[in-house]
């Protein structure tokens, strides 16, 4: 199921009692709720893709767009972990570097979470994986949340993109 924000601009009749017993106005919230999907999932893997920069190595962080967690993240989860990210809490994840098919490595530590981050962003933490895998700066990562698994798939894509 799909997650997105329902504002809610009208109180009921208890919220505005509240607020006039209170002498406070009214405030405007936003509830995370899920929606069905109209459209199936999609079926390239590599959905979010990233080109690395040398901060994103160096603060073992990526900054992930609320379109790519709610597309393509958010919406193979369930509502409440949902919400846990949404007040704030970081989830501990599993990565499963998968650029050496036959031999793929699985990352989990405290160092590999998700994260509300700032102005609408998300972030992923995964410093593990920058510093155990052969990740550059300018090179393109894929990543995916793979539900029979619970975890990310991650892969170099291309080396050196901007260089290119």
């Amino acid at each position: 199921m799909k997650k997105t924000f329902c504002n809610k601009f009208i109180p009921s009749k208890a919220e505005e009692e509240a607020a006039k017993r209170s002498n406070t106005p009214f405030q405007v919230t936003r509830e995370l709720v899920e929606i069905r999907d109209l459209y199936p999932a999609p079926t390239n893997p590599w959905q979010i893709k990233k080109v690395v920069t040398d901060a994103d190595i160096i603060t073992g962080k990526l900054v992930l767009s609320h379109h790519e967690v709610f597309e393509y993240i958010f919406r193979y989860w369930t509502l409440e972990m949902c919400n846990y990210v949404e007040s704030g809490n970081r989830v501990l994840l599993v990565i499963w570097d998968v650029g050496d098919e036959k031999s793929p490595v699985r990352h989990h530590s405290e160092n590999i979470y998700l994260e509300l981050g700032a102005q609408d962003t998300y972030t992923l933490g995964w410093m593990d994986v920058a510093r155990n895998s052969a990740v550059n700066p300018n090179d393109e990562v894929g990543m995916f949340w793979q539900l029979q698994t619970n975890s990310f798939q991650f892969k170099v894509l291309r080396h050196g993109v901007l260089n290119n």
